[in-house]
């Protein structure tokens, strides 16, 4: 028999001030675009005018590799030559520091996807469930309720969430803009302090995403170590998220802030964090893997300490480590990923080109930094809401507008191009420009 609950109103149970809170972001056009595409999804065969999701940051283009690594390596993917014993280890409990062979195997792939160039210590991996859950925690560690963390625009939607929502934290924006390709410099790092010190709010950090999500270009290294002088005058804390690190299409171009701090003996590598995680280079985002790695040993036990409430479960540890610890294996992915995510990203820059479209230069990451700003009837917030309404509903595209992201200049749009085949993206790029020559004939007879 079904059990019938008294509906009752809403006043007359109350819930927690986080639960009410509108700091979840999930009220931005980022996630409504997400809905739009549920809602209606694209198929090639059972709904070929469905919305094409180019607004989810997934690496589908090298999936083949890990199918064919566990097709040639099942053991790894169930308990090794130790049979139902591996099972009994791995089953039983875990402490906080997640399994040694998949803390070295991590270590090991982060300094190869680097070059070499950067060492990391299997004793400071800290293991989360995924990027979002490191963080947070980290947001947790540094900053008290009420503080705040200077964050570069524009910025990855979902921080809103991250690192906000729970933590009670709050989001000051370093405002960049598009005269000089949306870099950080010494006079917007200086505003952004300034204005949360008139409000009487504490800073505690500055978080930076590199390579940058959604501009889809890494941070050159002479701006990196302005951020760090900086943070260092200001007695703070610098949080540098890499995981598009691997990312990056030609490794060279990649500078991670470990390397700055090698080159410069680790002086004040104490108030610096890296969060990395294997959602995004390796196309693993149900896996929930993710890493914090810092300098400081309070940070380091701490966050060891927390990550018991974002645990990932030792079978998965036991395939990665497996998989990672694959010289051959971690060799030919990378390269062969640098080099599908290249050619794909010229494939879809050279087709908003063909339509009219320029985008900003990049060299990393699963999008491109697309500018619809001669499009806008005006040059405003709502303008552009406009723009990406239309996109979605009649286009049937699934964008991400600038907006979302905080950017203070209308009109840019965040499109990704690795989640979907080569098939699909021909599609979307027939869409639009389709919409683009509609778009010149409107103008056309308004002139007239």
């Amino acid at each position: 028999m079904a059990i019938e609950i008294e509906q009752q109103r809403a006043s007359a149970v109350g819930l927690s001030k986080v639960a009410v809170s509108e700091t979840h972001g999930e009220d931005s056009p980022y996630f409504a675009g997400w809905k739009a595409y549920d809602e209606d999804p694209y198929d090639e065969h059972s709904n070929p005018s469905g919305v094409v999701q180019m607004g989810l940051a997934e690496n589908q283009v090298s999936f083949d590799l890990l199918e064919d690594y566990l097709e040639k390596n099942s053991e790894a993917s169930i308990w090794g030559s130790n049979g139902v014993s591996g099972f009994k280890e791995n089953a039983l409990f875990q402490d906080y520091h997640g399994l040694q062979s998949f803390r070295k195997a991590m270590a090991s792939f982060m300094k190869k996807i680097r070059g070499g160039r950067a060492k990391f210590d299997p004793e400071r991996v800290v293991l989360t469930a995924g990027a979002t859950a490191a963080n947070e925690l980290l947001t947790f560690i540094l900053a008290d309720p009420g503080d705040a963390l200077l964050v570069p625009t524009p910025y990855y939607p979902g921080f809103d969430r991250d690192l906000r929502w729970r933590t009670g934290v709050k989001i000051v924006p370093i405002h960049c803009d598009s005269s000089n390709d949306f870099q950080i410099t010494p006079k917007a790092l200086e505003a952004a302090y300034n204005a949360a010190e008139a409000k009487n709010i504490k800073v505690r950090g500055v978080l930076i995403t590199n390579p940058s999500n959604p501009l889809g270009a890494t941070i050159q290294r002479a701006v990196l170590e302005e951020i760090l002088d900086f943070v260092t005058r200001k007695n703070i804390h610098l949080v540098s998220d890499e995981i598009y690190s691997g990312s990056v299409f030609s490794s060279s171009e990649f500078i991670s802030i470990a390397e700055v701090l090698a080159a410069q003996n680790y002086k004040n590598a104490e108030r610096v964090h890296i969060v990395y995680s294997l959602s995004k280079d390796l196309g693993l985002p149900g896996f929930r893997v993710g890493t914090i790695y810092s300098y400081n040993d309070k940070v380091v036990t701490t966050a060891r300490r927390m990550s018991s409430f974002t645990l990932i479960s030792s079978q998965t540890q036991h395939l990665l480590a497996a998989m990672l610890s694959d010289k051959k294996f971690t060799e030919n992915y990378i390269k062969t990923n640098r080099e599908r995510l290249r050619k794909r990203y010229e494939m879809i820059i050279e087709g908003l080109r063909s339509a009219g479209i320029e985008c900003l230069k990049g060299n990393a990451g699963l999008f491109c930094w697309m500018n619809l700003s001669p499009l806008l009837e005006k040059a405003t917030r709502e303008g552009e809401l406009a723009l990406w309404n239309s996109i979605l509903h009649e286009v049937k595209l699934n964008i991400s507008p600038g907006s979302s992201c905080h950017c203070s200049e209308p009109g840019w749009f965040r499109v990704c191009f690795a989640n979907m085949s080569e098939k699909t993206l021909e599609v979307a790029l027939k869409r639009i420009h389709n919409f683009m020559e509609q778009q010149r004939e409107l103008k056309e007879m308004k002139i007239i």
